[in-house]
């Protein structure tokens, strides 16, 4: 999974989640950083609450938190679709661009793409934090 502290600069560099079910997100600053929760019908779903988009709790005795503003938690998103939205952003950045993800013997990924005519390597422990990685770096030097 996606370490937190990445998925908040991915968000503070303009990733927009649009929430689905089955999707993980955290609460960060509330004593609940180690903690992951999943939307979905039966614990947690997306609502407007007033006209502001929300996360609400359901059916939780141990827990009193009725809500929480989809502003005040990060998506922590999955491989898959940190996979797909780098491939959307390359996409917008510069049509045609090449990406390739290998295993190193040392038990790295190492994910490549190519931006700008340059090569760009993004090494991490998992493939989720090399895409996000790679994320990362486009969203900050890509104009919107």
């Amino acid at each position: 999974m996606l370490p937190l502290a990445l998925a908040r600069e991915l968000k503070t560099a303009g990733l927009i989640w649009k929430p689905a079910y089955n999707d993980f997100f955290a609460i960060p600053d509330s004593d609940l950083d180690d903690r992951v929760f999943v939307l979905s019908d039966m614990m947690a779903a997306q609502t407007l609450l007033r006209g502001w988009p929300a996360i609400t709790f359901h059916g939780t005795s141990e827990w009193a938190m009725d809500y929480i503003l989809l502003h005040e938690v990060v998506w922590m998103p999955s491989e898959e679709q940190l996979r797909q939205e780098l491939v959307f952003a390359l996409d917008q950045a510069e049509p045609e661009t090449q990406l390739s993800l290998a295993l190193q013997g040392d038990g790295r990924y190492d994910l490549t793409i190519t931006l700008h005519q340059q090569s760009l390597t993004f090494s991490a422990a998992s493939a989720a934090e090399a895409y996000g990685q790679a994320l990362l770096h486009v969203l900050r030097h890509t104009p919107a």
